[in-house]
């Protein structure tokens, strides 16, 4: 019986990677099958990979916090807004040349400032987190309009990127040459594969945060109340655990990650928009579903997460590649989403039969 616990928990982690591998290869060999004569694949190249792995970049670390949400029995709908308004307070305090580290730093703190209303307001109105978010999601919408209007009146808040952004900034998801690391050459073959390694540094620390996050679910007591309160909020209540107290530290959790991703969207358009994160939360909350999360909490990873952001990201490219409208990327998109719920609930329901 443990075996065959160890070997289903062992498919559902590894099952968005290996689904990740597949449809990649899959868009490889169409290409090459398609390929007009003369012309080389572009699909199946380190650059390729690349601008897939940037391109998921925003999305990724934005799940990363979703995922802890969504273990614990929740969902958040307002990260597309909370994002973009991280992203324009970033944008405001650099344009009034506050330093970029001090700038940074009251990014985090906004976009952990909006996860723990969040879970204030579901803890202390007892409605449920989609409601709630679905109020917030408007509201962080309205004081991202606001935020943009006072430092100028422009819908868009834009510092001079000479003077008032950083270059580090600027690299966070930046895909030029001089702005991945590692970015030595050996003069050697081994150049060729360490092409393959070579990304911008915001990819690298985005996985330290993630291996971070793996560490704490898996590891520490704060981790197994995660799961708890997923798996059964009655039963953690029975148990002690303080439902609202961990309930509100777990939103602060998924705020913290929304305010890197709105680092990372500045970084990518330097710029902030309010506007330019709605319908973002679809596809933060996709990463995570299709990553084997489970919307009925209790179930997740960090792994499969980044395998689902990454999923998406194949898709777009590989469609493109492959000149196939954005309708079409929609529509495959939309039925791997649907595959994937229906896949959980199937497993749910061979779980309460047994």
């Amino acid at each position: 019986m443990r075996l065959r616990d160890s070997t289903g928990r062992l498919l559902t982690t590894l099952g968005p990677v290996l689904a990740v591998l597949i449809v990649f290869a899959g868009f490889a060999i169409a290409e090459r099958a398609m390929l007009e004569p003369g012309r080389r694949p572009v699909f199946l190249t380190a650059d390729n990979v690349r601008a897939i792995v940037v391109n998921s970049g925003s999305v990724g670390i934005c799940a990363l916090g979703m995922t802890a949400i969504v273990i614990a029995g929740g969902i958040d709908l307002s990260v597309g807004t909370g994002l973009a308004l991280c992203a324009t307070v970033l944008a405001v305090c650099l344009r009034a040349d506050w330093s970029p580290s001090m700038a940074v730093l009251f990014t985090l703190l906004i976009g952990a400032l909006l996860g723990s209303i969040n879970g204030g307001l579901i803890s202390l109105l007892r409605v449920p987190a989609f409601i709630v978010t679905l109020g917030t999601m408007q509201i962080y919408l309205g004081v991202g309009k606001l935020v943009a209007e006072s430092a100028g009146g422009a819908a868009t808040v834009r510092p001079d990127i000479n003077t008032q952004v950083p270059s580090w900034m600027q690299e966070l998801l930046s895909t030029r040459s001089q702005a991945l690391w590692p970015s030595y050459k050996t003069g050697m073959p081994l150049d060729s594969v360490l092409d393959w390694l070579r990304y911008p540094s915001g990819i690298w620390i985005g996985l330290v945060f993630a291996v971070l996050l793996a560490a704490v679910l898996r590891y520490t007591v704060f981790g197994r109340y995660v799961y708890a309160l997923g798996s059964s909020e009655a039963t953690a209540r029975l148990c002690g655990i303080n439902v609202p107290f961990y309930r509100i530290a777990i939103y602060t959790l998924g705020g913290l990650f929304v305010g890197l991703a709105g680092i990372y969207q500045f970084s990518r358009l330097s710029s902030g928009n309010p506007t330019s994160g709605l319908g973002l939360e679809l596809k933060v909350i996709a990463a995570v579903v299709i990553g084997g999360g489970s919307l009925s909490g209790g179930r997740g990873s960090v792994l499969g997460t980044l395998a689902g952001a990454a999923l998406m990201s194949v898709i777009a490219s590989g469609c493109t590649q492959l000149g196939l409208r954005n309708p079409i990327q929609d529509v495959v998109l939309g039925i791997i989403i649907v595959a994937a719920v229906t896949l959980d609930q199937l497993r749910e329901r061979k779980l309460r039969a047994a």
